[in-house]
């Protein structure tokens, strides 16, 4: 039986580690931004001693300890293709590429997994103070490893402070120049951000549905959502922002990546367009039904408005990436992010009106817009990874010589045998998230930890509480 489908070793293998990482990437892009969310419960409890928040903390503490484990399974899953598919690229940046990976793991994967525990478990016995401490590492833990990733992949992508070794290997020269590439940190703000707009939005995306089921009253639920449409509307303009400087350094560091995402298939000698959208047509060399405003493009980029351009007429057309792919993906990315900076904007107007919680049509805008943050993050990776193509190491060495010397047969099999897993596997836990989502956060509600007996506040009994004085729920 032939599984190949016609294709070559190397596009499988491609296809087969775009699948492992974009389903990896979807479990740090929540746990980052919930692991913050979670120190930020834990001490607004502790400062304020409003059990709202407590139990606000041991509702989503379940859900990241299960989204954790799921990141750390497909990771571990997805690194073991540098030495099956990817052998080549391991031997040869191996140098490089093997200690900022193992520095990821001596500094942040043991510092979540040695406080992650005490986080999950340690509550009724270590005391407030180093379970808040342990609630701290595990964040900062997730926002460490994020950067030694993006120390990785930016070098990938702007390779510097290296040397070549006779037999073809790259060989540290200068780790600062290594590790501080020049795209690392616009990259990084930009990550970090889109992670934490993620879970801002999966949250007010959960807490719009328990509104929308008439639980208005319930103060977890309140305070979930005023919190998650706080983020979205501080956020979202910064990630805005952020976005636009990682496209200018994208521009200046690899300018071909930037003329796919542009869809500038042709030269402009006087004033350079936004393209809006259209149909990139590669082997023409051409935008078919272009919508696109004349000039503007120039200043956006940094330039003049009556600024030239090379376009990818300029490029060696095996030098292009698969513009289709960049094009559009990266307008799936914009697009998300312009739509959160509406609903973000939104809130704020409903917030003042003082009908944050009665909007019906801003919770079922944020329902929609829930998964929304993990399609864009997953369009954006899209974006910056094809556009890389045809290098595996930008500029430096081709993703063609970068495989292993497999044949077709064994790399689809491999694939297709990691398809019908991951979504049967990871299937099951997203299926159980949503239904753990699905039940509002409630007085007694147990974390991982094992708790004596339910929460009491006085005069309120557990179950899903009603709150008819306003002066009983947590401050907005």
């Amino acid at each position: 039986m032939d599984l190949t489908f016609g294709q070559e070793a190397l596009i499988l293998a491609r296809i087969q580690f775009g699948f492992t990482v974009a389903f990896h990437f979807l479990f740090p892009a929540f746990s980052i931004g919930l692991a913050s969310y979670l120190a930020v419960l834990n001490g607004m409890f502790l400062w304020t001693k409003d059990e709202a928040y407590l139990r606000l903390f041991k509702y989503w503490l379940k859900i990241f300890a299960i989204s954790f484990a799921m990141g750390v399974v497909s990771g571990i899953v997805m690194s073991y293709q540098f030495g099956t598919n990817w052998s080549v690229f391991s031997d040869r940046a191996g140098p490089v590429i093997g200690p900022l990976m193992a520095y990821e793991v001596l500094t942040a994967f043991f510092l979540e997994a040695g406080f992650l525990g005490i986080m999950l478990f340690g509550r009724e016995r270590v005391g407030p103070g180093l379970h808040m401490t342990a609630c701290l590492m595990v964040a900062i833990g997730t926002a460490i490893s994020a950067t030694w990733i993006l120390s990785v992949n930016s070098w990938m992508q702007t390779p510097q402070g290296f040397e070549l070794s006779d037999n073809g290997q790259y060989l540290p020269a200068d780790w600062w120049a290594i590790i501080f590439s020049p795209s690392f940190l616009p990259r990084l703000f930009h990550t970090l951000t889109a992670a934490y707009l993620t879970t801002a939005f999966i949250v007010g995306g959960v807490g719009a549905w328990h509104l929308l089921k008439n639980r208005s009253r319930n103060p977890g639920v309140r305070t979930m959502f005023s919190m998650a449409m706080w983020m979205a509307a501080l956020v979202a303009p910064l990630q805005i922002f952020f976005g636009h400087e990682q496209g200018l350094n994208t521009y200046e560091h690899q300018p071909t990546k930037v003329l796919a995402m542009e869809g500038h298939f042709e030269t402009y000698e006087d004033g350079i367009p936004l393209i809006l959208f259209g149909i990139p047509d590669q082997e023409a060399g051409e935008m078919r039904y272009a919508l696109s405003i004349p000039k503007i493009g120039g200043p956006i980029l940094g330039k003049g408005w009556n600024a030239s351009l090379d376009g990818l007429d300029t490029i060696p057309n095996e030098l292009e990436p698969p513009v289709a792919i960049v094009f559009w993906t990266f307008r799936v990315m914009v697009g998300i992010g312009l739509l959160m900076l509406g609903v973000g904007l939104w809130s704020l107007w409903s917030r003042w009106r003082g009908e944050l919680y009665h909007d019906v049509w801003l919770h079922r805008a944020c329902l929609l817009m829930g998964p929304s943050g993990l399609v864009a993050v997953i369009a954006g990776w899209m974006t910056t990874e094809v556009g890389r193509q045809p290098y595996v190491i930008y500029g430096e060495m081709m993703t063609a010589d970068a495989v292993s010397p497999l044949g077709a047969q064994a790399v689809a099999a491999s694939l297709v045998a990691f398809v019908l897993i991951y979504f049967a596997v990871f299937g099951a836990g997203f299926l159980y998230l949503l239904k753990l989502m699905s039940d509002p956060p409630a007085l007694g509600q147990r974390g991982p930890e094992e708790e004596s007996g339910p929460i009491r506040t006085a005069g309120i009994t557990p179950g899903n509480v009603e709150f008819p004085d306003s002066s009983r729920q947590p401050a907005e």
